[in-house]
């Protein structure tokens, strides 16, 4: 059975810092990629930060110097630390995990940034 246990979301003023942390088990295949995409309300949801097997990472423009993404291979951990915090980073933030063709979500964590 698929689970995740993503947790860090909460209340934070603009300028702050947050780090989320997503711990998935259960994956039946070999992790591709681990990582957090957001959904803003009235938004599409879009990638934020994904780290491969290989360690190779990718940011969206808008966080890019701002976050940072690591992962532990061995405990499918992934870690999102979110520095220098806008009101626009608000959203529900979701891990993924890719392995093979399937995508794999969290239910999501709420962050807030207030102004």
């Amino acid at each position: 059975q698929v689970q995740f246990v993503e947790s860090g979301g909460g209340l934070v003023q603009a300028g702050g810092s947050l780090s989320l942390s997503c711990a998935a088990s259960g994956i039946p295949f070999s992790i591709n990629a681990i990582g957090w995409y957001r959904q803003a309300p009235g938004k599409q949801r879009e990638l934020v930060a994904i780290i491969t097997s290989g360690n190779i990472r990718n940011y969206a423009d808008s966080v890019k110097g701002r976050f940072i993404i690591s992962r532990d291979n061995a405990k499918n951990t992934v870690l999102l630390q979110m520095n220098s915090l806008k009101p626009e980073d608000t959203a529900v933030y979701y891990c993924n995990v890719k392995a093979f063709r399937f995508d794999y979500w969290g239910k999501g964590t709420l962050v807030t940034v207030s102004s």
